[in-house]
């Protein structure tokens, strides 16, 4: 089927944003030639692509199956662009990193750190999100590459997986669980205490939900947070037991305000990773930063 590019470039924008006038506006084109080009594109694919109404549109059941893929090839015209205009000494062009708020503060800034240091003119764009979502952003091209706690379910059939560093878990309390300090206890004993944990849709979390049904146990945690760092806080004034990682628990632990509850069994390890797109090149200042985190 003969499809002009363009076509489908204003059917992306009019997809994204849902506006035949904000789609308009970001291609420079007028508001009458998005509408034509929306119509001749459904004519020769013989589908319906957007519901419309008075108020707004949106995209049909075909539409959605549609978008899904054009994304994906937008992003990746202009990732081949900004190949072709970055200046091969890196003095000037950006790279696009995804990672949650934990992984960028316990263990990337450092590493975004020495980059900015050798590459100052090179824009370093963070994208905070879940590492499911994260995963996500990297499928469709909207990052140049992922930071993630690996999903050992997850087969990562798209992408390069490099193991970055060893993870561990801990539960760690403040002075209010002072009698529990220095004991060694079960993970059942333990589920009687109010527990504190990552949100849903987190790999953490399913590291954490894992972890007692091994066990024949049904946790639900007393408060869940998108922040590990607010768990910590939490843990310190009382509120209850907090699950998170050694590292980001360590210098609240060396101040003596959380320590480390002991368990009778074992919590296994867990990995960082990078992720990679195998079917997209990375731009030279993606890879100058995957080169720096070696």
């Amino acid at each position: 089927m003969d499809v002009n590019f363009e076509l489908y470039k204003v059917f992306y924008y009019v997809g994204r944003y849902k506006s035949f006038s904000e789609a308009a506006s970001k291609l420079y084109i007028s508001q009458s030639a998005v509408s034509q080009s929306i119509k001749t594109l459904e004519a020769k694919l013989g589908s319906r692509l957007f519901i419309r109404n008075t108020k707004n549109i949106r995209l049909s059941a075909e539409g959605e199956k549609l978008f899904a893929y054009v994304e994906q090839a937008v992003n990746l015209f202009s990732k081949g662009e900004r190949l072709l205009d970055e200046i091969q000494n890196l003095k000037e062009g950006e790279v696009r990193i995804g990672a949650s708020d934990t992984i960028c503060r316990h263990f990337l800034l450092p590493y975004i750190e020495k980059y900015n240091d050798l590459y100052p003119n090179i824009k370093i764009h963070i994208i905070n999100r879940t590492s499911p979502v994260c995963t996500s952003l990297l499928q469709k091209g909207e990052v140049d590459l992922a930071v993630v706690n690996i999903d050992e379910e997850n087969k990562y059939k798209s992408f390069e997986v490099r193991i970055l560093k060893q993870v561990d878990d801990i539960f760690t309390a403040g002075k209010k669980y002072e009698q529990l300090k220095g004991k060694t206890i079960s993970l059942a004993e333990l589920s009687q205490y109010p527990l504190l944990a990552l949100e849903k849709n987190t790999n953490t979390r399913v590291f954490f939900d894992k972890l007692f049904q091994q066990h024949g146990l049904n946790v639900k945690p007393e408060i869940e947070l998108s922040s590990v760092d607010l768990l910590i806080d939490m843990a310190k004034i009382g509120l209850g037991i907090s699950y998170v990682t050694k590292e980001a628990a360590s210098l609240a632990m060396g101040e003596g305000s959380l320590f480390q509850i002991n368990l009778k069994e074992n919590i296994s390890p867990r990995c960082l990773g990078l992720l990679i797109h195998k079917d997209i090149p990375l731009p030279a200042a993606a890879q100058e930063f995957v080169n720096v985190l070696r």
